[in-house]
């Protein structure tokens, strides 16, 4: 067995130090309880990993209500609503006229950069870069983990609690026994070929753009930088794609009798991001938590990815402290079903989009003409907007 080089307690051992793991740290040391981070990527492979966001509005008011950095305000951009594209007209669905919501457009980089600087200046503990990590007794009163840093020592970690929060390819996960668990998924036979361009700003707030040839999301991140997708097949080889190709495609998707086109420039950045569905129940085993993409992911449709892991710490960092107080470990019942309702919630609205938006392989004339009757039965009425400008602002938060 490797010696050990330094040994550490604390109430909540946290696997995972993206912006989920960092949030419930954040939230956990405003309690006045100690935890320690540890995550098998560097600060600046998270940093570097270019990832949208929208932000719920509560969410982004947590960010600066609970001392994070105000940064989301003087970055972020306030969207009221967004555009839907299809039959090549425009129609805006807008948030705050229908339900007095607006959402934030603040990259998920952006996110982790507060979250990880707000842990240094409150002098938390968190390990990037580490390796060999292993979770022991995640059942017991008194689980472990034992990991190298970056630095080459040995370390373990003695909590009460272990909390992974250790996203998409989570090992926590696994900790839960097959027999005892439940996992729900369902791969899409689509992806999002995505790009980074230096180009102006092509439209004030997100378009989501239908047509036959395919779905296209129109973003921003700056002035001069935009995002934006097209509906590609999963295994896609983006190195078979030029620039050209590119705008030709993303202009075609667009286009409308409004005349309206993207402003094109340099592309920077190409990937291809695969969809699925997951969750995974229980969400809690014996002294181990899962919190965020290790215990669902949804298509990005929707937007509710980043928020779906920020309200799941917000839950699990008030039963937590329940649970480590006079409450005891009956305090930790409350956290999956509350969890799990807005879990579900926001599956069935992301798939929702999805199939809605996009052209599925082999899909009838029949396919195409009641998606478009879809489409506008959710423009043409009120109720309508408002059912989706409800779902994509998120749901209240319990009390």
């Amino acid at each position: 067995m490797t010696p050990i080089d330094s040994t550490m307690s604390v109430p909540v051992a946290i696997v995972g130090a993206g912006p989920a793991g960092l949030m419930l740290a954040h939230r956990l040391g405003r309690a006045g309880i100690s935890c320690v981070n540890i995550d098998i990527r560097s600060r600046d492979e998270i940093e570097t990993t270019h990832r949208a966001g929208i932000l719920e509005a509560p969410a982004a008011r947590d960010l600066v209500e609970t001392g994070v950095s105000d940064r989301v305000l003087r970055d972020g951009h306030e969207h009221r609503g967004i555009e839907l594209r299809f039959g090549g007209r425009p129609h805006r669905i807008d948030f705050a006229d229908l339900v007095g919501e607006s959402v934030w457009l603040y990259p998920q980089t952006d996110v982790f950069i507060d979250l990880a600087d707000a842990r240094a200046r409150d002098g938390g503990t968190v390990f990037f870069g580490v390796s060999q990590v292993d979770v022991t007794d995640a059942v017991a009163a008194a689980p472990s983990i034992r990991f190298t840093s970056a630095d080459g020592a040995r370390h373990e970690v003695r909590a009460r609690y272990v909390v992974g929060a250790d996203g998409s390819r989570s090992v926590c996960r696994g900790l839960t026994p097959a027999s005892e668990r439940v996992q729900y998924f369902r791969e899409y036979p689509f992806a999002w070929f995505g790009i980074l361009c230096r180009a102006p700003i092509s439209a004030p707030e997100l378009v989501y753009a239908h047509s036959d040839r395919g779905f296209a999301l129109i973003s921003q991140r700056t002035d001069t930088v935009q995002r934006m997708y097209l509906q590609c097949d999963p295994d896609e080889d983006v190195t078979a794609w030029d620039d050209a190709r590119i705008w030709e495609t993303l202009q075609a998707r667009v286009a409308g009798d409004d005349g309206f086109r993207l402003r094109e420039g340099p592309i920077v950045e190409k990937t291809v991001l695969r969809f699925r569905s997951f969750v995974q129940q229980p969400m809690r085993w014996g002294s181990l938590l899962l919190a965020g993409d290790a215990a669902h992911t949804v298509p990005p449709t929707g937007a509710r990815g980043l928020n779906l892991a920020l309200h799941d710490v917000k839950i699990l960092a008030e039963v937590l402290t329940r649970a480590l107080g006079p409450e005891g470990e009956s305090a930790l019942a409350d956290y999956e079903p509350r969890a799990l309702g807005r879990v579900w919630k926001a599956q069935n609205f992301s798939w929702w989009m999805t199939q809605m938006l996009h052209s599925a392989p082999g899909a009838s004339d029949f396919d195409r003409a009641r998606q478009l009757g879809e489409l506008d039965n959710v423009v043409s009425t009120r109720a309508g907007r408002a059912y989706l400008a409800e779902q994509y602002t998120g749901w209240p938060s319990e009390g």
